[in-house]
């Protein structure tokens, strides 16, 4: 792979812009922009969250993910490219069923937290959910829309599978 960025450093954005993939300048504070920041800000919590000591299978899920969300970025930030597909909804949903088969059903609403593990998948899948809101309000393809909203609820599913990995249940909201 050849090496995209050899100064960092650029002073390109120095008067509030950045540069799109297709080469087009635009305001740092465009929804486009506020979207790609949310989804790096998204594959950055989800990077922080593979810090912790999880399940191999979690780990790799993960991994697959973070590339997925860079690629994800990469539509964002091309206008016309495509790079998810229905494909990698599909892959979501698999994982989405997979996971949620071993888990109870919910009795009530739950709250973040539990284990530091969980606790941080509650993170991603609110900066998720933020990303998401992001990409329909700029209408992005649907594949991408879907793919958000699809991972924010694995992020869900995986903090409750962590909490019952390490033998701690769901923490339940507790009504007055």
């Amino acid at each position: 792979m050849a090496t995209r960025l050899s100064v960092i450093t650029t002073r390109g954005g120095d008067q509030g812009t950045t540069g799109l993939g297709d080469g087009t300048r635009v305001a740092k504070n465009t929804p486009r922009i506020n979207a790609l920041g949310d989804v790096d800000e998204l594959n950055s919590t989800i990077g922080l969250w593979r810090c912790e000591d999880l399940p191999e299978a979690i780990d790799t899920l993960l991994g697959r993910i973070q590339n997925d969300l860079f690629d994800l970025g990469a539509e964002l930030c091309i206008p016309g490219h495509i790079a998810l597909k229905e494909e990698h909804v599909l892959f979501l949903d698999e994982a989405l069923a997979r996971y949620n088969a071993d888990l109870g059903k919910l009795q009530e609403f739950i709250l973040p937290g539990g284990t530091r593990a969980a606790a941080m998948a509650h993170m991603a899948r609110t900066v998720c959910r933020r990303a998401e809101r992001c990409a329909v309000g700029l209408e992005a393809n649907k594949p991408v829309i879907q793919y958000l909203n699809r991972l924010s609820d694995l992020c869900f599913v995986l903090a409750r599978a962590l909490n019952k990995h390490a033998g701690r249940g769901d923490v339940l909201w507790q009504r007055d």
